[in-house]
């Protein structure tokens, strides 16, 4: 497979010469690192929101949006397709990095994290990326720092300059965009998490509205998980059956039917605390291949329409 990391900066190349149009900033640090601001002191929409997901999978799978309604209301939906579950999903775009230094602090995905390929998944996969460049999403509400660039070019092994760091909130459109994407994400997850081999995935789908940008970031945060956990839904195409597709969806979950908000404010916002069963889509059809489909979970409009202000 070609480097994860050269495929995605093709699409980040994209993101500064359309920066206008996309209403995106795009700026050098003091050290040559990049700083694309996808929403952080920018009005990045919707096709931003959809090129951010291109890069965050490396381009290996294809986001669409249209629209929808949840209880009564037309609203957009983002839908993600890939063939290349494994590398496009959990090799890049999952959120894997957290970024932290003393005066930065973010949740990094994106194809940088197969350069360091330090994650479980890498090894199960068996994949390690090699590239000069490199590229990191940061979900942050702040825009990055030197300090943020140097730890990505340190574990990357790659010069600061050849760094893109694309920053934007939870609280913003690309926030709501790049997590409704997620969906597939989060199925072929948890699926893995299970046992399941990942390699065995041979092609991931998700579906999941875009939360309204909330006023703050937990409020966003605990938003997007509920538009993903109650709204969300996913098509696997594996190649082995197994008898545990059932713990897939959400609705596996013991704490499932609850507003984010309340769940993670019982924790007091700690998300290590929070069961992992409930980050999955709400809705998963699996279907074997040359086997039986299986269709586990149910979205509940309820709740969304609550959590959503609708």
């Amino acid at each position: 497979m070609e480097s994860l990391n050269r495929m995605a900066i093709e699409l980040v190349d994209e993101a500064l010469e359309y920066a206008e149009e996309l209403n995106v900033g795009g700026y050098d640090l003091d050290n040559e690192a990049t700083v694309l601001d996808f929403g952080v002191e920018f009005d990045a929409g919707l096709e931003a929101g959809l090129l951010l997901t291109e890069i965050q999978t490396a381009g290996l799978a294809t986001p669409s949006r249209h629209l929808a309604e949840v209880a009564g209301a037309s609203l957009p939906h983002v839908e993600l397709t890939t063939d290349q579950p494994a590398l496009a999903l959990l090799c890049s775009q999952k959120a894997g990095w957290e970024l932290a230094t003393e005066d930065f602090e973010g949740l990094g995905s994106g194809p940088a994290r197969a350069l360091v390929a330090e994650e479980e998944e890498f090894r199960r996969i068996g994949y390690t990326d090699v590239f000069d460049l490199t590229a990191l999403a940061v979900e942050t509400d702040e825009l990055p720092t030197e300090a943020a660039a140097e730890q990505v070019a340190d574990l990357a092994d790659v010069e600061p300059s050849g760094v893109f760091l694309l920053a934007f909130p939870t609280a913003s459109v690309v926030g709501s965009v790049t997590n409704a994407a997620r969906a597939a994400e989060l199925a072929t997850f948890r699926l893995a998490e299970l046992g399941y081999d990942p390699l065995d995935i041979v092609s991931a789908t998700g579906r999941a509205p875009v939360a309204p940008v909330a006023a703050d970031e937990r409020a966003a945060i605990a938003r997007t998980n509920d538009a993903l956990a109650y709204g969300g839904r996913a098509h696997l195409i594996v190649r082995e059956d197994a008898d545990y597709f059932d713990e897939v969806p959400s609705t596996a979950a013991a704490e499932h039917g609850r507003p984010f908000a309340d769940i993670f404010e019982e924790r007091d916002w700690s998300f290590d605390d929070t069961p992992a069963e409930l980050f999955a889509p709400a809705s998963v059809t699996i279907d074997v291949l040359g086997g039986p489909t299986y269709v586990h979970g149910e979205t509940d409009e309820e709740l969304l329409a609550e959590s959503f202000g609708l």
